[in-house]
């Protein structure tokens, strides 16, 4: 009978559990791994802000779920839970059932409200993909209303957006106004000095989980940039037009981003399990639920305390680090093994402030500004690559770089620019006629190349210039696939072959290389390709067969990105082997300008490049289909299960 696992919430912490137990039961028919979420994606939690503020459009923060475990035993369920019945192991969603032999709860947290009035039906949170796409909604259609608002008391209401909390999330989302609000004054014609954005805080100081330092300066740079940051200030009521402050100040506002504290998601808040501060489930040291020793919870909904009265944050590396345990425990019940005991090993925290300034405390690195904007980059993408690899990685870069708009990042808008490719199609074609010719001339030999011409210029027509051409077409005894030939200029080959001379002689009427000797590392390279003279046609063979195929490919526009970077790597050799003159350099730059997709320009890669980008998407990462096609055959198999 086959051993039951299944997995509540597509999380941070629910999705590296899946994905650890996958590998490990990859070949093992015995267990079943099932995977269940209301969403048919996985959410990038930590990046809402950038919705919420305009900056990327709301795919940029989807990870398709079934493209994440294509070709992997995972179960993928998008329902909605309903209950879980620890007594019977069985979880009950609005369209079904499953039976568990091990749980594993990441159901995440939502937002807290601490019981303030007005607050939860009058301002909006920052807690999933529709509460940013609603947060960017009405933001727009605040400053479109008050481009037409002649009352300046009305319309100053309309253009103060309030963010309350300066936690990691409330500062990240007012750092995304500050920079949307010079788009939105220019796109609805309102005077951005109107736009007022104002942080409220409780507490004494901001952002209490970063070092102080930190701290302070994301501070500045804030205050510095026009946001208001008000401290000791909670907030004790919520209207739809103003808020009010404790000391009794009233802010007239029609917009309240509310990011004040967590608690755990009240979806099974009925389930019989020991729980803790803000309703979070307790788990022992070995993140099972106390008293449940087949339930496990994980992330941001378990508590555990590893040091008296300090729970785990409630942040990525604690989801992910609960999440390894509780699968590696699993793993080890099933094994009847010893389990682990969960140990934090958190690197730091960094918090942004738009898409152009940061702040980050690593390993005791403080870091602020550009590089720790990069820092969060890397991060991001070393996150993203093992979720769903180089695809996963690709979509980033096209978001936070590539497609970026109004100069929304740290490489503001250099890498975003759009050209048109029509301009680089006489390039590609007048580059990939020179490789093409120059394969050739290497194919049948530079003095049967010389030869053929001469006698093509001395027919009196064109058709004799073709007929003259075509008739002496050869290969000469100085081609470079002719066996004994050695083209290329190092001494251990010509040594070894009594026709060095020929070589040498050749190598005359080569112009003045940029380097009069090949380099040490390069020569210790090519001892390894090229031993022998034997060896050295065989490679001049394919440095032929290559020139002819970049050539055909660029005029062709086929593969023009790979047959650009061949060009480019073929030219760098050329010159380390001390075979190449200045002139060839600008093949090199030539080559790296055709690398920003001049095919699919009067090309072949028009077509080519969607039909294989389409055939490996679909065999690598899945063929995409309705949900309801796939949650069907899901429910179908489960049913049989039982």
């Amino acid at each position: 009978m086959s051993t039951k696992i299944v997995i509540l919430g597509a999380g941070y912490a629910g999705v590296h559990a899946a994905k650890k137990l996958a590998k490990k039961y990859k070949k093992n028919n015995e267990v079943e791994i099932t995977l269940i979420d209301k969403n048919p994606y996985h959410t990038l939690m930590t990046e809402l802000h950038e919705v919420a503020g305009g900056r990327v459009p709301e795919e940029s923060v989807k990870v398709d779920l079934y493209r994440i475990f294509n070709r992997t035993k995972v179960n993928v369920v998008v329902d909605y839970i309903e209950n879980v019945d620890s007594n019977k192991n069985v979880v009950k969603t609005k369209q079904g059932e499953y039976n568990y032999d091990y749980l594993i709860i990441g159901v995440g947290s939502e937002p807290a409200f601490f019981g303030v009035e007005g607050v939860k039906e009058n301002g909006f949170t920052l807690w999933s993909l529709e509460d940013a796409l609603k947060i960017k909604a009405h933001i727009k259609d605040r400053v479109k209303e008050a481009s037409y608002e002649r009352d300046a008391e009305k319309r100053k209401k309309m253009l103060t957006f309030v963010v309350a909390g300066s936690g990691f999330t409330g500062i990240e989302m007012a750092g995304e106004l500050l920079e949307w609000k010079t788009t939105l004054a220019r796109e609805y014609r309102v005077d951005e000095s109107e736009i007022r954005l104002l942080v409220v805080e409780a507490m004494s100081t901001i952002l209490n989980m970063l070092d102080r330092k930190q701290a302070d300066k994301a501070e500045k740079y804030m205050v510095k940039h026009g946001v208001e940051i008000l401290k000791d200030s909670p907030i004790v009521q919520v209207t739809e037009e103003s808020i009010k402050l404790k000391d009794g100040t009233v802010i007239p506002t029609e917009t309240l981003i509310w990011t004040c504290g967590v608690q755990a998601n009240q979806d099974l808040s009925d389930m019989n399990v020991e729980k803790s501060r803000a309703g979070r489930y307790t788990a022992n040291k070995y993140m099972q639920s106390q008293g449940k020793e087949n339930i496990y919870v994980v992330g941001d909904v378990a508590y555990i305390e590893e040091e008296p009265g300090k729970g785990n944050p409630q942040i990525v590396e604690a989801a992910e680090q609960t999440a390894v345990t509780a699968a590696k425990n699993i793993i080890a019940s099933i094994e009847n093994k010893e389990k682990v005991e969960f140990k934090s090993n958190y690197h730091g925290f960094m918090v942004s402030i738009g898409g152009r300034y940061a702040v980050a405390d690593l390993m005791g690195m403080k870091l602020s500004g550009f590089f720790a904007m990069v820092m969060k980059h890397l991060i991001n993408m070393v996150y993203l690559f093992g979720v769903n690899n180089v695809h996963a990685v690709y979509n980033y870069l096209q978001h936070e770089f590539f497609a970026m708009k109004e100069r929304r990042c740290i490489m503001r808008g250099h890498l975003s620019s759009k050209g048109n490719r029509l301009w680089l199609v006489p390039l590609r074609v007048y580059i990939g006629a020179l490789w093409l010719m120059e394969g050739i001339k290497k194919l049948i030999g530079e003095g049967t190349w010389d030869t053929m011409f001469a006698k093509a210029g001395e027919a009196g027509s064109i058709g004799g210039y073709i007929h003259a051409l075509v008739n002496n077409v050869s290969i000469g005894s100085d081609s470079w696939v002719r066996a004994g030939n050695v083209n290329m200029p190092f001494e251990w080959l010509h040594d070894a072959v009594s026709g060095a001379s020929q070589a040498v002689d050749g190598a005359t009427n080569m112009p003045q290389p940029i380097l009069e000797h090949v380099p040490k590392f390069y020569e210790a390279i090519m001892k390894i390709f090229m031993p022998t003279p034997e060896v050295a046609v065989l490679f001049q063979t394919m440095v032929v067969i290559a020139e002819i195929g970049m050539g055909l490919c660029l005029i062709a526009g086929l593969f023009t990105f790979l047959a650009s970077a061949a060009s480019a790597f073929m030219t760098v050799n050329f010159i380390l082997s001390a075979m190449a003159g200045w002139e060839i350099l600008w093949y090199t730059f030539g080559s790296i300008a055709l690398m920003c997709g001049a095919g699919r320009t009067f090309g072949l890669d028009y077509y080519v490049m969607p039909w294989i980008s389409n055939l490996v998407g679909n065999f690598w990462m899945g063929k995409r289909r309705p949900i309801y096609e796939v949650h069907g055959e899901h429910r179908k198999s489960n049913s049989l299960a039982k």
